[in-house]
């Protein structure tokens, strides 16, 4: 599969901390952002990918070669004057072809399952959604309860705030759509080609993700990214992980007592926490004493499983809550 990483991104905002280092290029736990990026491609099933360059571009071209030694094959398209966001994806059209693409910012973090997203792509544009309590500084979308698309809102003020759902800059694009961006000029996914599309009526699904996401655009958001690697709560790829998962969450309580129930049936062990033993993996979950989130070890297996069925169950009795 083909992916499209923008990475030509000078990250005004973030010059405080970087000292001229390429935004994508930050280091998170002493590995590159973006070569991190580029391993949970790979690991997702994208071995096919094209790098959009501007602000520094050397410094990316000489870390990833033709990407080999990752086990994917990178090229490069170079914009001396920068296009936008859709207007880079745009510079890309002879790499695309004619299937389905990802394209994703490689200024973020994130640990979702980008080939389950590849394969629910059934529409002209397929959007990454993820829940912000603090939505200010992001792209709002909202959805109808089917997931299709019914508006925009970017970086709305308090007043404005109608969902808390972001867009997180990763689509799946289906290759025609690039037929609206103008070539040669700066054109915005946000700004400029998805409210177009959406008067034109072209179909755009909105699919809300499960698991971690992290725009490192300020000083305080990229140490948090550390800081949330370090605990476990960003996923990292490649199977590097700490020993530890930790899943936030409203009430700890509540969320083991909707865990235990779950589990009962499967023979878990409830005299400490709860230990889930089966033919494909043991982990053990507790809740942790300095604040409301839930503490998961063991298998790389099992604690994947069993992290999902958290964070849907936390969801749900969420959504009573509020509802």
């Amino acid at each position: 599969m083909k992916a499209v990483i923008l990475t030509g991104g000078e990250g005004t905002r973030l010059q405080s901390v970087s000292g001229g280092v390429p935004k994508p290029m930050m280091p998170l736990l002493g590995v590159p952002l973006l070569r991190r990026t580029v391993a949970l491609l790979r690991d997702n099933g994208f071995d096919d990918l094209c790098l959009t360059l501007h602000y520094r571009p050397q410094v990316i071209r000489d870390h990833f070669g033709d990407g080999r030694d990752l086990g994917v094959r990178i090229c490069y398209r170079e914009e001396p004057t920068a296009l936008g966001t859709a207007g880079a994806v745009k510079n890309c059209a002879d790499f695309v072809g004619d299937e389905p693409f990802l394209v994703m910012s490689g200024d973020s973090a994130c640990d979702f399952e980008l080939g389950e997203l590849m394969q629910t792509h059934r529409a002209g544009v397929t959007i990454a959604l993820a829940a912000q309590a603090e939505p200010l500084a992001y792209g709002l979308v909202l959805t109808d309860r089917t997931g299709r698309i019914t508006g925009f809102l970017e970086k709305p003020a308090w007043e404005r705030v109608v969902t808390d759902r972001v867009s997180t800059g990763i689509y799946v694009l289906s290759p025609d759509v690039l037929d609206s961006v103008p070539s040669g000029v700066k054109y915005d996914f946000a700004r400029d080609l998805f409210p177009a599309l959406l008067k034109k009526g072209v179909p755009m699904r909105g699919v809300v993700m499960d698991g971690y996401w992290c725009d490192i655009g300020t000083p305080r958001a990229y140490y948090q990214c550390n800081l949330d690697a370090l605990d476990g709560i960003y996923r990292l790829p490649g199977g590097e992980q700490p020993p530890r998962r930790v899943i936030p969450c409203r009430d700890r309580a509540r969320l083991m007592r909707a865990m235990g129930e779950a589990l009962a049936e499967f023979g878990a062990d409830f005299s400490d926490g709860i230990t889930l033993s089966d033919g494909r993996g043991r982990a053990h979950l507790a809740p942790m004493a300095d604040r409301s989130a839930l503490s998961l070890e063991g298998d790389r297996a099992a604690v994947r499983r069993l992290e999902a069925l958290a964070r849907r169950l936390d969801r749900t009795l969420d959504n009573r809550a509020d509802g």
